[in-house]
């Protein structure tokens, strides 16, 4: 068993333990390998070990990652655009991704709608939530939700899928719980509003614990799967 797979069978045990913890089915919880900054043949690694959802936070790199597997005959794999979103980066995610995570406006979700091709499925979205409420961070407050929701879910091109968190750095698990709990409150909500959604993408490798606790569906782990990152790529 190589590196790669060998972590990606760890964090598969961690979930499983967190999920089991705390009453729920593992199978409740998607694992999305954050794989920027990452080159194909990692992700090919991760793809020989059963992983399929792959997390990108750089549209031009994504998009050529996407070409490189789409050239090698390999279909069924999940991509996943999780970082911040320029609008003149709109199409490329529009034409290559299968999610994106980090809507938080209006004019994006328009422009990802109008811009999905018809050929493809509608583009899975989830509204990111600025939940800790940190100014270097994008996503809404909880108090825009309901009316960014009811705006996303009219729009042709794009299937709402639920809420995206990136919670401020907490070294208490009970605060990590705390901030999980809103979003699993607020996502709770939407549920109720849209049957469609179904997904709470919240939890990284440090407060993975709390999220699948407080009722994450989706983490996003890199790092503890593929090693430390190269920026200098960037």
């Amino acid at each position: 068993m190589n590196d790669i797979a060998h972590n990606l069978a760890q964090v598969r045990d961690k979930i499983s333990a967190a999920a089991t913890s705390c009453g729920r089915a593992p199978e409740e919880i998607t694992l999305l390998a954050v794989s920027k900054t990452k080159p194909a043949s990692a992700i090919e690694e991760a793809y020989a070990a059963g992983q399929r959802g792959f997390g990108e936070n750089y549209v031009q790199e994504g998009v050529d990652k996407i070409r490189h597997f789409k050239d090698s005959g390999i279909a069924d794999i999940q991509w996943h655009f999780i970082g911040p979103l320029q609008s003149n980066k709109s199409r490329l995610v529009a034409e290559h991704f299968d999610w994106c995570h980090t809507v938080d406006r209006l004019k994006i979700a328009s422009r990802l709608s109008e811009q999905r091709p018809a050929s493809l499925p509608p583009l899975n979205v989830l509204i990111q939530v600025n939940i800790s409420d940190e100014q270097s961070k994008s996503g809404i407050s909880l108090a825009e939700l309901d009316a960014l929701a009811a705006q996303v879910v009219e729009l042709p091109g794009l299937c709402l899928r639920g809420l995206m968190a990136i919670p401020a750095p907490e070294a208490d698990y009970e605060r990590q719980f705390a901030v999980a709990r809103q979003m699993a409150v607020a996502f709770d909500a939407l549920k109720v509003r849209y049957p469609g959604v179904d997904t709470l993408s919240l939890g990284m490798s440090d407060d993975m614990q709390a999220a699948i606790a407080a009722g994450s569906t989706m983490v996003r782990i890199g790092t503890a799967i593929f090693g430390a990152r190269d920026y200098t790529k960037n």
